[in-house]
């Protein structure tokens, strides 16, 4: 095998976001783009050299390229082996189960996660490092700098490595081995959850799913344990085969992209239980018939109910939401007694607190939910959490996320997206906003008054590392929150994220309709940031 030494020039554009690198297919295809990236993370991580890797992707447009691309520069750069997903597909939260089972020195997911696929859609770049987690900024950030000197990348002269037959191949001294993506997670799934309970439930005849793959990464995971080793009738999962443009939808798990599921949900034949989930896999949606699930509730009635499920039964050491969370877990870790984390968005962050030991759940509101099995969120872990609730419970979703409320209450929570808004007029915006909060706490704006108005910061409990400007917070008296920040996870201007919550203990008042309930709120955003002037928009692009 020859190495080719191949000259090249810095990118100024290559500093990973909350989950790794992400840009319009078109940048990626541009030439040495992927390849300086590549060599930069290979060359800020030293520990990879005669280790093992694992690499794979969500299957969207590029992947196979991709993948290819970065076997021959494993090769070159001395990594001695690679595990590779069966035709380049493996999920996120896989990856993470093969990093953590075969003692892998890291991971390579080339996903965009929810964003569109297609030649004209986004593309994706993320290292996950030895614990299975996303890199943490530490590591990012030397990726970063490295790849803002880089002169020059190496790359093997080789024949492309069969990726549609598993066994093991070799490309020189590297050792490729292409494993099947959904063997090892399937086996994971088994040991948390009771199949035989939710198989039961199946067998009823009584009990119907409706889960939609959005022709994504999750399509063969969903098929296999549901309809194959939970016995749903075949058909159950919808979209189940990945495609290189998602089949022209978006995978996105909400009641916007996820319309097919969400109509059907809201008909009059609904099934008993709906679920979607995105790109790469980590992401969940949960719905009854005509009954949304928010995901920070779902992180607290799974935290209450943890305990119903083989793999929690030993109870919950703790329990982490990143900041925009609604606050619905914390209530439950107080009155179960255990420690509630309160971080940064970005599942890098939950990372330190799953390793210490100090937490067992986690989640976003960014509809992910996750624990320690894995240093990834994982949906389709979350849908079988759930299916095992349901076959315990033998109540219907809404009843089971009602009860929940009647006992802890209930946070009213909406986030409102306004995607690719002009990157100068956010960044004023947020900065005049910021500009404003010494002077907030006591002013009172209708019924609400500020008890907190902060720019939130984060320490690290186990490292001690520090990170500032992570979201403004303005809290009010009783409960209710705004928040407000830019998201990483765009790949155009700018996103826009304007969070509501508003707390309701009254069991007679839980019932109202979320836009509803929150529409006092958005008046008091509106006339503190003005978002609606500013950006021109009349309202958000979605709002979930």
């Amino acid at each position: 095998m020859q190495i080719r030494i191949v000259e090249t020039e810095p990118f100024e554009d290559q500093r990973p976001g909350t989950s790794g690198l992400r840009k319009k297919v078109r940048v990626f295809q541009r030439p040495h783009y992927l390849e300086n990236f590549v060599q930069a993370v290979f060359d800020s991580a030293p520990e990879l050299h005669g280790q093992t890797l694992v690499l794979g992707g969500d299957g969207r447009f590029h992947n196979r390229e991709a993948i290819q691309t970065v076997l021959r520069m494993a090769a070159a750069n001395g990594i001695g082996r690679v595990l590779v997903g069966r035709a380049g597909l493996l999920s996120t939260p896989a990856v993470s189960a093969l990093i953590r089972r075969y003692q892998a020195a890291g991971g390579l997911v080339l996903s965009a996660s929810h964003n569109p696929g297609g030649p004209d859609g986004d593309f994706g770049i993320k290292f996950n490092v030895a614990n299975g987690g996303p890199a943490p900024a530490s590591v990012t950030e030397a990726i970063y700098e490295r790849s803002r000197v880089i002169e020059q990348y190496r790359i093997a002269d080789s024949q492309p490595i069969d990726l549609d037959h598993a066994g093991e191949r070799r490309l020189d001294g590297m050792a490729v081995a292409v494993v099947d993506p959904v063997d090892d997670y399937a086996r994971l799934m088994q040991s948390l959850f009771d199949f035989d309970r939710i198989r039961q439930l199946f067998d009823s005849g009584a009990f119907h799913m409706r889960y939609d793959a959005m022709h994504a990464v999750t399509g063969p995971y969903a098929r296999r344990i549901i309809e194959d080793d939970l016995g749903a009738p075949p058909g159950t999962v919808a979209h189940a085969e990945p495609l290189p443009d998602f089949g022209g939808l978006h995978p996105d798990p909400n009641l916007t992209h996820a319309r097919d599921l969400a109509e059907h949900m809201y008909s009059r034949h609904a099934a008993n239980l709906g679920a979607a989930s995105d790109g790469d896999g980590d992401r969940n949606m949960i719905l009854g018939p005509g009954f949304f699930v928010t995901p920070s509730d779902s992180l607290a009635v799974l935290a209450a109910n943890a305990h119903v499920t083989p793999g929690y039964r030993r109870g919950l050491t703790g329990v982490a939401r990143s900041m925009p969370t609604s606050q619905a877990v914390d209530r439950v870790a107080k009155a179960y007694g255990i420690d509630c984390y309160e971080t940064p968005t970005g599942w890098k962050f939950f990372g330190n607190l799953l390793d210490a030991g100090k937490v067992t759940l986690c989640g976003e509101e960014s509809f992910g939910t996750g624990s320690d099995h894995l240093r990834e969120k994982d949906g389709l872990w979350a849908v079988l959490f759930w299916l095992n609730l349901l076959a315990v419970k033998r109540q219907s979703v809404a009843d089971i996320v009602r009860a929940h409320w009647r006992r802890f209450g209930r946070d009213y929570y909406a986030r409102h997206d306004y995607e690719a808004v002009d990157a100068a007029t956010a960044s004023a915006l947020v900065d005049d906003l910021r500009a404003q909060l010494p002077g907030l706490t006591g002013r009172r704006f209708g019924a609400y008054t500020v008890s907190l108005a902060d720019d939130f910061a984060y320490t690290d409990p186990v490292d001690g590392s520090h990170v500032e400007h992570q979201g403004i917070r303005i809290g009010f008296e009783g409960g209710a929150r705004l928040v407000l920040r830019l998201s990483g996870t765009g790949t155009e201007g700018a996103t826009l994220r304007l969070y509501l919550e508003d707390y309701e203990p009254d069991p007679e008042r839980q019932d109202q309709a979320p836009g509803d309930a929150l529409a006092p709120l958005a008046e008091v955003a509106e006339a503190l940031a003005g978002i609606k002037a500013r950006t021109g928009r009349n309202g958000p692009s979605v709002i979930t």
